[in-house]
């Protein structure tokens, strides 16, 4: 295989590699032509490139490499690649034990966490963000079979938040939200209910999460639209117990979840509990009771023995302050409603009595007496956690907010755009484990999901195309000081 140079008809010099065969000169590529000895150079270069390529043999010389020569002029861009991102999830899914799980579904989830679309389009942005490529059939194939994986995920999990978080199940904390759907048409799971993304008209579900102290996520469950959110705590956290063998359970809730028969479920299983108390429910020889025994100084806290457990209740000058400037305002509205009677109109602080609108100064008095007040209901002794832990731990119920924040906002889970069961729980399990990963690099490094990919995104591949020689050359661009130093946060050296 040789490289000749001809002249041709308009005085150029032509560039072509040529083999001679039986007396036979044949032209295997024409290169191309040159009009200057810069350009004649160029192209035997690329000519020589080509036979390397063409022939494939290894080289005498080991530094010797095919696509080392790139000419700008016989190469195009074809894009980037966010292949850091992509690995070093794919890294962390090993590390919590899923990599085991079918390899689209574990592609779903770090797209998910990158940049959330519909399982269609997740598809293409795979390929586009990271070079991975999934047929569609694939996905309709697995998507029943990943449904089922949903106690095994959380089982890995477990295992996990066990060992790199110490996690022991003393303490859980326990929310649920509703995620709305794109249509108006109900069916056995996605039920019209009271919305907390204000879509009372769009049917949702109703989902229950647990997470540990830290705010891990360790299990979840999906409830029909229109169930009473303080009607899933209980077979939620029974489940729970009952998979993992759990003995000792210390669950926090919010108010909403507090029932009579709640409290007896709970106290029927062995389960401690704190939970917050809706004061302006309580009975009046109660609240007096409060209002007489409360030292209104920052801090203080006095226990109170009720039929739904340990009342405690504390107050803050802070808190007094907002209560009180809310109330003031809530009044004076009030007050403007019964000099200017509105049809329909009616407030917190008004009554009506024989077609008459008054002010409420009965209730008035009620909410005077508990500004400042905060309550919480635990059936823990004094000696297993005094009145100052209570409080301490319920004002941590923010953690499953946090996460419930991440799971809306930076992961997109609602809304949602299926239609049958079977692809709004792999919907579920896909954002649950997108959960998960998200919240350990938060852990880990200490800032939100949002930067961490902000910063991934600094760290690319660029994918040229050398003509010459057909291939796809990859050049890694460096990775970032900053990126280093969350690199190794998340996988610190022994």
């Amino acid at each position: 295989m040789k490289v000749r140079v001809i002249t041709t008809g308009s005085k150029a010099k032509a560039v072509q590699v040529v083999n001679y065969f039986k007396y036979k000169t044949i032209v295997l590529k024409h290169i191309g032509s040159a009009h200057d000895s810069k350009e004649l150079g160029e192209l035997k270069l690329l000519a020589y490139e080509w036979i390397k390529n063409y022939v494939g043999e290894l080289s005498l010389f080991p530094d010797e490499n095919p696509n080392n020569l790139l000419l700008i002029n016989h190469s195009s861009f074809l894009g980037i690649k966010y292949r850091l991102f992509y690995d070093t999830v794919y890294r962390l899914i090993d590390i919590l034990g899923l990599a085991e799980l079918p390899s689209l579904l574990n592609d779903l989830v770090i797209i998910r966490i990158f940049e959330p679309a519909s399982k269609l389009r997740s598809l293409d942005l795979l390929e586009q963000f990271f070079g991975v490529k999934h047929n569609r059939k694939t996905y309709y194939k697995i998507a029943p079979k990943c449904i089922e994986l949903k106690n095994d995920v959380e089982k890995k999990i477990i295992r996990f938040v066990e060992s790199e978080y110490d996690f022991n199940y003393d303490l859980l904390f326990y929310d649920v939200t509703t995620l709305y759907f794109e249509t108006f048409e109900e069916d056995e799971l996605r039920k019209n209910g009271f919305s907390k993304d204000n879509k009372s008209q769009q049917p949702q579900i109703l989902v229950a999460l647990m997470v540990s102290k830290e705010g891990f996520p360790v299990s979840y469950e999906v409830f029909a639209g229109n169930t009473f959110e303080g009607h899933t705590i209980i077979p939620t956290i029974t489940k729970f117990i009952e998979k993992n063998k759990v003995k000792t359970f210390t669950v926090v809730a919010d108010a909403a979840m507090i029932s009579t028969e709640n409290i007896e479920q709970l106290i029927q299983n062995k389960i401690s509990y704190i939970v917050g108390a809706r004061l302006g429910n309580v009975l009046s020889a109660l609240l007096d009771q409060i209002d007489r025994s409360i030292i209104r100084e920052d801090r203080k806290s006095i226990r109170i023995k009720t039929d739904n457990g340990y009342l405690i209740c504390s107050y803050s000058s802070i808190r007094y302050r907002k209560d009180k400037y809310e109330m003031e305002k809530q009044i004076e509205k009030a007050k403007l409603v019964v000099e200017k009677p509105s049809k329909g109109k009616k407030l917190k602080f008004t009554q009506l009595k024989d077609t008459k609108i008054s002010l409420n100064e009965a209730l008035i008095d009620k909410n005077r007496k508990l500004l400042g007040i905060k309550g919480y209901y635990t059936n823990l002794q004094e000696n297993e956690a005094n009145n100052e832990m209570i409080i301490d731990r319920y004002h941590e119920l923010y953690r499953i907010e946090q996460a419930f924040r991440i799971s809306k906002n930076d992961l997109q889970t609602r809304p949602i755009f299926h239609f049958k069961e079977e692809p709004i729980k792999l919907h579920m399990l896909i954002c649950f484990i997108a959960l998960v990963i998200s919240k350990h690099i938060e852990l880990k490094t200490g800032i939100s999901i949002k930067k961490f990919i902000d910063e991934s995104k600094k760290n690319v591949d660029g994918e040229i195309h050398n003509q010459v020689t057909d291939r796809i050359l990859t050049i890694n661009a460096k990775t970032t000081s900053k990126m280093n130093e969350l690199i190794l946060k998340l996988f610190p050296p022994h």
